[in-house]
């Protein structure tokens, strides 16, 4: 039933496309429909929950609301004394709030002995109706299927025409690097038709040999690019590896001499690696824009961007509630956020990271406007960060937002010997620490978490060949000895590793994710084949 019914909407999908393509939004209406959001908030909130959430049959919500012993009235009543965040919080005392693993299906909600089952389609917005089928991009776990459904896509426009204005795309050529299907790559294209700020080129590193997507999204987007080539000036893909990301810095270099400026929309390694070639080819991308998402903006991915020349901007996406922050003009960090409080509503909750004595603030977000791709009410992300209300100066205080989440974190980290490492320390290590003592690039190192034929969980330090020769015990002394420095979790990491022999090191060229949000932390755990009846097999799952 669930395949026919994706199978109708996404015929919709494409019988409405055309006229979204055609449809079209000024500046001017784009900051008026953020005003009116931002005004409207809490009327919005209560129509969502009410019409969307209480009122789905196939939801967990109602039967979290009716086992806090909590209605609609309770919520509109406490919503008009306290505000949306305040009322959130105290549901979220409540039990009303949904951990990260139940909300990606891995895991029964249990409140109070009371089990309710579901899978990641429990938090589907079933009203939406026009849409195709991306994913996730299971960075920690499966990728799980998303709708991109037209009425979502067009409630979006006036974000990234919002968006693109602050960060000075508007108006210039631009290019994406983005995956096909199941990938983000065929949204971030079609998205900006509307807004007139489409990529003219879109260059995908997964084709060919290189991808083998299920028959379903191959057709699906060969579907949706030819009627979208039809209505409009939109392009098709074009495989450019990371290994080739010279291709995309002469595409920059022609578009300044066109036009004075350009943008480029990636993930944040990727835009390092368009950086390093531009460099090798003497290229000055002075006038270039690069937004970069999947993981955060460190000092040396920062450093090296700017010293092209080009600008970076960071930004804050979960493919499940859309973009959650855009990146402060004038941020402390360039991973300094503003919340897009006109369609989500966040609040924190303390939570231990596992494996350590430590505390960390734990995001949990509610969407609002009733065409989000996922119901979202009080759900934990895998994210922590710092989250400040302050005044920046920024052109985003004119919305209204105000709340800024900064320092942002997975809890999806490093296992070895039962330690988990919270990764800040280790980020500094493999584009710091490591490059300056031994040379290369903070591309040249990446660490896997791996299992060995014995079944021990062992980190392994992959240099690319590129670093030259170099003593591969002295790299795992240096990384030990960076930890032990680091912090206390690090110390901890440092003499369970050391005892247990944990680290060693592989040469070989590292390998990037397509979404790469916990980049270069790469996890790769391998579920181990079947062993003989007489052993018990072991599994791992991300």
């Amino acid at each position: 039933m669930k395949t026919l019914r994706d199978l109708r909407n996404y015929l919709r999908f494409l019988a409405g496309l055309p006229r979204f393509l055609h449809r079209s939004m000024t500046i001017e209406e784009a900051r008026e429909v953020l005003h009116r959001r931002m005004a409207e908030r809490e009327k919005t909130f209560l129509s969502t929950l009410e019409q969307c959430v209480l009122n789905n049959r196939h939801s967990p919500y109602p039967a979290l609301f009716e086992h806090a012993g909590c209605e609609l009235g309770d919520v509109v009543e406490g919503v008009g004394q306290d505000g949306i965040e305040h009322t959130l919080e105290t549901l979220r005392d409540a039990g009303v709030y949904v951990t990260f693993e139940e909300f990606k299906g891995r895991a029964p909600i249990i409140r109070s002995g009371r089990e309710i089952p579901v899978t990641a389609e429990s938090f589907d917005n079933r009203s939406l109706s026009r849409y195709y089928q991306m994913s996730t991009g299971g960075s920690t776990g499966a990728g799980r299927a998303v709708a991109v459904d037209l009425d979502h896509m067009w409630a979006r426009v006036p974000d990234h025409i919002v968006a693109d204005t602050i960060q000075g795309f508007y108006g210039n050529p631009q290019a994406i690097w983005f995956d096909g299907l199941p990938g983000n790559g065929l949204n971030s294209m079609l998205m900006r038709i509307p807004s007139g700020t489409a990529a003219e080129r879109w260059f995908s590193p997964t084709m060919g040999r290189d991808s083998r997507p299920a028959l379903k999204f191959q057709l699906a987007q060969a579907g949706i690019l030819a009627v979208a080539r039809l209505s409009s000036k939109a392009p098709a893909p074009e495989p450019v590896r990371l290994d080739e990301a010279e291709i995309i810095a002469r595409w920059a270099a022609d578009a300044l001499e066109r036009a004075g400026a350009c943008g480029i929309r990636t993930m944040m390694s990727r835009a390092l690696r368009i950086c390093l070639a531009a460099q090798e080819l003497g290229i000055d991308l002075t006038g270039v824009t690069l937004s970069g998402g999947g993981e955060p903006p460190t000092d040396a991915k920062v450093a090296a961007v700017r010293k092209t020349g080009a600008r970076l901007m960071s930004n804050y996406n979960f493919q499940e509630a859309g973009p959650i922050g855009h990146m402060c003009m004038n941020g402390v960090e360039t991973n300094d956020q503003h919340l897009m409080q006109h369609h989500l509503a966040m609040i924190t909750r303390p939570r231990m990271v596992p494996g350590f004595d430590r505390e960390v603030d734990a995001l949990c977000y509610t969407t609002l406007l009733p065409s989000a791709r996922k119901l979202m009410f009080n759900v934990e992300t895998d994210d922590y960060g710092l989250v400040e209300t302050r005044d920046c100066g920024c052109p985003w205080e004119e919305f209204g937002f105000t709340t800024h989440i900064r320092g942002i974190r997975s809890f999806q980290k490093l296992t070895g010997e039962g330690v988990t490492l919270v990764g800040n320390e280790m980020v500094h290590i493999l584009e710091d620490v490591l490059p300056t003592r031994f040379g290369g690039t903070p591309l040249d190192y990446q660490l896997h978490e791996e299992e060995d034929e014995r079944g021990f969980t062992r980190l392994t330090v992959v240099v690319s060949p590129r670093v030259g020769e170099l003593d591969e015990s002295a790299v795992v002394e240096t990384v030990l000895a960076s930890l032990g420095e680091a912090s206390h979790a690090g110390d901890i990491s440092r003499a369970i590793w050391g005892q247990a022999g944990s680290l060693r090191v592989r040469r070989a060229e590292p390998t990037w994710t397509t979404r790469g949000k916990l980049m270069p932390l790469h996890l790769e755990r391998r579920t181990r084949p079947s062993r003989p009846s007489s052993e018990t097999s072991r599994s791992t799952s991300n």
